[in-house]
């Protein structure tokens, strides 16, 4: 029975065991210059004293210097370039060394070729078999070569070449080739994977290698060519994955470990949102931050992007105890403790908030807490307006009241010509903080409107996610229904540029490029799934909801957009909001509030917003589907901007 070698030895034993594989080539390049200085002939004229005397010289020296360079560092299975580098200068060290110690000590007998040779043998006999190892090791040779995933790769740039030197060290996968555009690379290699021709290629070359994963290894991959991958891929049969977006990487490394599933943004397709780091950066260092509705999609992103620009304080706030308990794991595994407070709190409760203004003396306030489900604050009127008028308006207050620099109300396009509750509970909101605008003081009151974000928590997105892997049917409202979307960290980015760039009153839109009709972003998500629409999942026509329009939009038209200095960010020219006028309507809604009287919160939020109007009855039969009716985006800007 043999005994187990704990770990700690396994590594010692493995560092002696490289030391004497080094010495023994040490010995060996000595004895062959040795033999090459006597042309591998007349052995028997050697001079052995001098060569027992080099090698009791070379030996100590050589080693000495293999340990002082660190070359026991590195591991044979990884050796890499600093490994061979660190090879090189032990061995010149110790040449060096050897050789001005045989000339001072004056050993008889050394022939100069066996000094010359010395240090090209050694690098060669030390650094081979360490090369050969990994070489072996990341090309797996196998006796049976349909181990492991067979994997097609789409690029060979720097993201496909990290990915294929990943893919060799894990036994699950088999790199069978690369597939590029650019005529120069065919017929290269990465790591001894083939650059097998361009990606009009793929579906022949998955046939061809019968291959069982594509991975597509572009983080700038345009939409347009995740969607051609992903259709080839599916009516092949073939699962399909690709490396993070640039976005998503930040600046890390592409490789194995952040493969993922292609996901219908990828698909949507945004070109991505250039943002101006240094400003946020002098925005947001140092400053004492408070987001309200901290757990939700919107909010925890928000608190994501805000630790990245150092901030002295995130205070994070909600009335949700699991959600604020998920939301401060993950932002403690991003900043240190002492710069994230995470709060339970409701933002109707106006002696809680005054507590935590009081406690955290926030500068910068993110107000994002809301309810934003159309049907079900349709059939919950009151605690709709408690929250979404009533929160916002206290806890505006609070900031006028502590002195907060900024305050930004997160709105949505719904807020634009409402047709439910929500959308008008969203539009008073910010009719109030345009009205106190003007009374505010120091604070700066800053509006931005955006329409969806994807797979935010209760859309559409994880909705139909559910319904396909349970078979079906996935249901849509109308065939006609489009909708705004947009990427959740695009939507948080833009929010930060706007609360950066706002000197207080405006209301800024965000770009959200075409509206996409909901019946396209059912296909494709099915599609994502390989199966085909109709024919594996059926769709299914469930008419509009309460309070559900067919097509939204970004602004009044009593609001021309005016370009600013972001591309992606227009503002909206604000109506004017009278105080004194708004006070009567604000104190009929906080009774009705309290009565619980729906028909009479209703009443008042017509008197606060009169544009808001009751949508087509939800009942109305969908209109048979017709391909080319997309509604174009409604956006255009004064003064020559250009949105898009």
């Amino acid at each position: 029975m043999t005994l187990p070698i704990p770990a700690p030895w396994q590594q010692h034993l493995k560092r002696w065991l490289a030391f004497a594989h080094d010495l023994v080539w040490v010995t060996v390049a000595i004895l062959v210059g040795y033999l090459a200085h006597a042309n591998f002939q007349n052995l028997s004229g050697l001079n052995y004293a001098g060569l027992g005397g080099l090698l009791l010289l070379a030996l100590p020296v050589q080693a000495a210097a293999l340990w002082a360079c660190d070359v026991y560092r590195g591991i044979w299975r990884f050796t890499s370039l600093p490994d061979v580098v660190r090879i090189l200068k032990a061995v010149a060290v110790g040449t060096l060394i050897i050789t001005a110690l045989a000339f001072f000590l004056h050993l008889q007998g050394i022939p100069r070729a066996a000094l010359i040779l010395y240090p090209a043998l050694a690098l060669v006999g030390i650094t081979g078999p360490r090369l050969t190892y990994r070489w072996i090791k990341d090309h797996r040779i196998r006796l049976a070569r349909g181990e492991g995933k067979r994997t097609l790769i789409i690029g060979a740039g720097r993201g496909g070449e990290m990915l294929v030197r990943d893919l060799l060290k894990d036994d699950t996968y088999l790199p069978v080739g690369l597939l590029d555009d650019a005529p120069g690379k065919k017929g290269s290699e990465l790591h001894g994977v083939r650059v097998l021709g361009p990606i009009a290629r793929l579906e022949h070359t998955i046939e061809r290698l019968d291959v069982d994963l594509v991975v597509l290894a572009i983080p700038t991959a345009h939409a347009d060519l995740i969607r051609r991958v992903t259709q080839s891929c599916t009516r092949m049969r073939v699962a399909c994955a690709t490396l993070p977006t640039l976005q998503e990487l930040a600046g890390g490394p592409a490789g194995l470990a952040q493969l993922r599933d292609i996901r219908i943004e990828d698909l949507l397709g945004r070109p991505p949102v250039g943002g101006d780091t240094a400003v946020l950066k002098g925005f947001l260092k140092g400053r004492r931050v408070l987001v309200t509705g901290a757990a939700g999609s919107i909010g925890s992103e928000l608190c994501r992007q805000i630790l990245a620009h150092e901030p002295e304080k995130l205070i994070m706030v909600d009335h949700s105890e699991f959600g604020i308990y998920n939301v401060d794991l993950r932002m403690h595994r991003l900043a240190p403790a002492a710069r994230i407070e995470s709060l339970l709190g409701d933002v109707r409760d106006v002696d809680r908030m005054r507590y935590i203004f009081q406690a955290c003396g926030p500068e910068v306030v993110f107000h994002a807490a809301a309810y934003k489900h159309v049907p079900l604050v349709e059939q919950n009127v009151v605690e709709g307006l408690s929250t979404n008028l009533q929160g916002t308006c206290r806890v505006a207050d609070l900031a006028v009241e502590f002195g907060v620099e900024k305050f930004l109300l997160v709105s949505t396009d719904k807020a634009v010509n409402p047709s439910n509750v929500m959308g008008a509970s969203k539009r008073a909101a910010e009719i109030y903080c345009q009205a106190l605008q003007g009374r505010a003081g120091s604070t700066r009151f800053i509006i931005t409107r955006f329409g969806n974000v994807l797979d935010s928590a209760g859309s559409v997105v994880p909705l139909f996610r559910e319904q396909i892997e349970a078979g079906g049917p996935v249901t849509v409202t109308h065939p006609q229904v489009t909708r705004f979307f947009m990427t959740i960290p695009e939507a948080v980015s833009l929010i930060l540029q706007s609360a950066a760039m706002g000197e207080g009153g405006e209301v800024f839109v965000l770009d959200m490029g075409e509206p996409i009709r909901i019946i396209d972003l059912a296909r494709q998500m099915i599609r994502l799934y390989g199966l085909e629409p109709e024919l594996d999942i059926p769709i299914q026509y469930i008419g509009l909801r309460p309070g559900e329009k067919l097509h939204e939009e970004l602004f009044h038209a009593q609001e021309n957009l005016i370009g600013t200095v972001h591309a992606k960010i227009l503002q909206a020219q604000a109506r004017s909001a009278d105080w004194e006028a708004l006070q009567p309507a604000l104190a009929r809604m906080v009774g009705a509030c309290g009565a619980q009287d729906a028909a009479a919160v209703r009443a008042a939020l017509k008197d606060l917003v009169p544009e808001y109007a009751q949508p087509t009855p939800a009942d109305t039969p969908p209109p048979a589907a017709s391909e080319g009716s997309v509604r174009r985006s409604p956006l255009k800007v004064v003064h020559g901007a250009d949105p898009r």
